[in-house]
Order: C-alpha cells, then structure tokens, then sequence
C-alpha cells in the first residue's frame, strides 16, 4: 500500500470527484452553471451534460491544493510515489507555472542563474517575477537539421566558472525534438558548486516508465522537474506536475511561488485527470508505452523509405546529448523544395494530418499510446503524397533555430519596470531592448528584457519576417516587428 492506505491503483482525487459531482445537494457555490443547469445550450451541444456535473470548486471532500491536504495531498503523495520524487505538486496552468515557480523559489532579487540560450519563453517570466539575471549558455547546433539540441557539461563548467556565484542551474531535456541533456552529469557539476538542477522536462513526461525510454531527470540528480501530463500521457490540456527531491530548494518556497501563480480556483476536471494519468502510466505504463514504440518505428521506417525526407536520427551519446526520445519523429523537408512551414500548412489543409511543431526545414511529430495504426497510415500516406517543388532560389533556409550571438544583458525584472520610448526596428542597435521578442514557431526568445539589441538580432528577425504569416511573433507589442520598445535611459551594462 501507498499513501494513506491507497495503491497506484486507486484514484482518490477522481473518485472523490464523482462522488461528489453525483451527490443530490443543493449548490450556492461557484461556478456560475450549478453543475450544467445554467450552461449555454451550445457547449453542452459540443461537450454533453457529464462534464460539467464534475466542474467543481474547492469542496471540503477535495481538500485543499495550496497547501496539499486530505485526498489532495493523497493524490499528490501517490505522483510523488510514481514518478520517482520526495514531494510532487499538482498544476493547473500548465508546466509554465512550474517552471517560473522553481525560478522564484531557487533566486531571489540580482541572484544569477545559468540557463541555456533557447529557453522556453516562461523561463524569461520566471526571471521578471524574481528579479534574477540570467547567465546564458549557447545550445549545441546541429547545423544539418538547424536544430537547437542540448548545452554540455563543459559549456556549464565555463559558465560556472566565470559565474561562481551563481544560485541555480536550468535546463530544457528532452527538447522539443526529444533531445536529452547529460542529466548526470550536469547535476553532479551543479551540486559540485552547491547549485541545485530545475530541469523543464515538459515533454517527457513518460520517461522512466518503460526501459526503451530515457530514465527520469529525477533518477539522474535533478532537485526540480516540471513535466506536462498533458503533452505526453493521458490527462486533460494544461495539466501537468512539479516534482522536488532533496533539500537544495525549499519546499515552502515552492508552494509559496505557486500561491503567487496559480490561479485560487484551479479546475478540479484538470487536477482529477492528472490522477487519473499517473495511475495508468503507473499501472499499465510499460504496455502503452511499448504500443507506442511499435508505431514510432513503422512510421520511422516508412519514412526511410521516402527519398526526399531525412529522419533526425542522430548516435547519442555525443556533443552533450544522452538520448532521443525514440517516440517523437522529426523530419528536413527542404529536400521536397518546401519549407516546414509549407510542408505543415499542405499536411494540415488538404491531406487531414496535422504536425506538432514546423520549423524552417522540418515537421516534428508527436507519437504517443492515443495515436493509432490509422493514424501513421494516414501520415505515410501524405508525406508520400507531398510533391517536389521546383524552386529557382538557390539559397539555404534562414537558420531559425541558430540563435544570433547573445548581446549583453541587465536584469529582465529591471528592464521590465523601466521606462520605454518605442523606436522603429532599424534604429534599435545598441540600445536595450524593454520587451520579449519571440517567433512561434520555434518559440526561442531571441530578444528578451534587457538584452543589448545587435546587428546580429536584426538580421535575425529579417529572416524571421521572410517567412511571413508562417510565423507569429509573440511578447512584443507590435507583432510585425516594424518598432520595438526600448529602454529610455542609458543604463551602463
């Protein structure tokens, strides 16, 4: 038995859910629908009446989130249990609220902290809210793929070495392409120098649960994992958890950072399907997960056979990295004439088959136990059907995932508060930069608060543009990149 009597075969926080949502009671409390009576006709027309018995507030039944008590702690206890940590906490805004959370918690007001240059862009909001400064490190580059892969223990030695007195350490793994960081390693140097490890591990959730897959950051040394249930296993959009062990990051910090970013009236539809996800990976894990590998290798091998498509299948381990996520498929299809860009708008709108990421070059595919047989027929089919475009441009794909050389940089927080001027794009040289600048797809920042803005960055950002409405550029207030806010006073760097 588990926590409180419970096994990884129960599920006390969904249980509790539908017993209470199939109580006859009268409801004078939020939300507004009372249970689907007072909800428009049109949603349950989509979603049917079932779901919104169990949209449900904080009941004393539930118990509390913040801090976890009663079936909500118990639930909690038994993620922690499964996915390998000393405490685990639920979350109902997503891994971005995990992520800034950890930041807040392990940096304080001027602290530094290490973290790779392609960063998701919640790191840099972590940074805002906590006042750190951060202390880049350049991603190794796979220049064939143009694709951003993982820092490397001599990259984060340099850093530490230059930046002794740094606070913490965090790192991406797996990346979006399923590329995994040296964990070991990397937390080994970081505690070598007191520096506790926050891994965003968003997509690899279901790691550790199947011995073809990478392990757990946790089981590598991690002190801090954010991962998204949502992304890889079986729960609900914006579900995901946040996992400590040891003592290098206090516990009280975190469920205080998360009382400053999650919302007081978290879904108790997402909380609940996070228990039920850990309790089927937990329980029936290594079935699904093979099932899942049996499609990610038909559909790699009909993909090979594909003449104008190359399949990211690099050695590992080499250049920092340890492995690939053997489930998330990523192709360069540049050789068809296309751009991923192209390639998934085609895929999307004329053969029903709908990718997770485009970059300049490649399609990245998301392979998991929901999909079905169907499902890589389907895709075969349609990258079989993409034809080769004659092009008469002669050059090379912008280099979208080869980030531009970092300039130099204050505080986010600092440049956050500032006061701004808004200047036109080619006037902004030299000057710092007072918003985020971050293209959608990849979703790197390439300019953040702060940040000297260099010839490099701009030249950048024209081949961002050269891809038009493929490309959206979010965290700045003018999306076409025709002006940018700056910081109205000379600040010494």
């Amino acid at each position: 038995m588990s926590a409180n009597g419970f096994s990884q075969a129960d599920t006390p926080l969904l249980d509790a859910l539908r017993n209470s949502g199939n109580r006859p009671h009268a409801p004078f409390y939020v939300p507004g629908h009372k249970q689907g009576n007072g909800i428009s006709s049109r949603l349950s027309d989509l979603l049917g009446d079932a779901v919104f018995r169990y949209d449900l507030p904080e009941l004393p039944e539930f118990g509390n989130v913040l801090p976890p008590e009663g079936i909500m702690k118990t639930a909690q206890d038994l993620a922690a249990e499964a996915f390998g940590a000393d405490q685990t906490w639920f979350l109902a805004n997503g891994s971005t609220s995990g992520v800034m959370a950890g930041i807040l918690a392990a940096c304080g007001d001027g602290d530094k902290i290490i973290l790779p240059r392609n960063v998701h862009a919640c790191a840099i909001a972590g940074l805002i809210f906590s006042g750190a400064v951060p202390i880049f490190i350049h991603p190794v580059y796979d220049a064939n793929f143009d694709l951003p892969c993982t820092i490397t223990p001599q990259s984060l030695q340099q850093a530490i070495s230059q930046h002794p007195d740094a606070k913490a350490v965090l790192i991406a793994s797996p990346t979006y392409q399923g590329v995994c960081a040296d964990v070991e390693a990397l937390a080994k140097l970081a505690h070598a120098y007191q520096m506790p490890l926050l891994v965003d591990a968003a997509h690899g959730a279901h790691f550790g649960f199947h011995p073809q897959f990478p392990v757990s950051p946790l089981s590598l040394g991690a002190d801090l994992v954010v991962q998204s249930l949502h992304k890889t296993l079986g729960a609900l959009t914006q579900a995901s958890l946040l996992h400590l062990q040891g003592k290098r990051i206090n516990s009280t910090r975190i469920e205080f950072a998360l009382q400053c970013l999650q919302s007081t009236s978290p879904s108790h539809l997402l909380l609940a399907s996070l228990d039920a996800a850990r309790q089927q990976v937990a329980t029936e894990g290594k079935t699904l997960l093979g099932e899942a590998l049996v499609l990610a290798e038909q559909a790699k091998a009909g993909i090979e056979n594909i003449p104008e498509l190359s399949l990211f299948a690099p050695a590992f381990p080499q250049l920092g990295s340890q492995h690939l996520d053997p489930t998330r498929i990523t192709i360069d299809v540049s050789g068809l004439g296309l751009t991923g860009f192209a390639a998934d708008e085609i895929l999307h709108e004329q053969k029903a088959v709908t990718a997770e990421l485009p970059t300049a070059k490649t399609l990245t595919f998301v392979i998991t136990f929901g999909n079905t047989r169907d499902d890589i027929d389907a895709l075969l089919r349609a990258l079989r059907e993409l034809k080769p475009q004659v092009t008469h441009n002669t050059t090379l794909f912008p280099k979208l995932s080869c980030l531009p050389p970092l300039g130099k940089c204050l505080s986010p927080r600092t440049a956050f508060f500032a006061d701004k001027n808004v200047l036109p794009l080619t006037e902004t040289v030299g000057k710092i930069s007072a918003e985020l600048v971050c293209p959608y797809p990849p979703g790197i920042p390439v300019l953040m608060p702060g940040e000297m803005i260099t010839n490099q960055a701009l030249d950048y950002l024209k081949q961002v543009l050269h891809f038009g409405s493929n490309i959206r550029i979010r965290g700045c207030s003018d999306a076409s990149l025709n002006q940018l806010q700056v910081i109205a006073k000379e600040i010494e760097i």
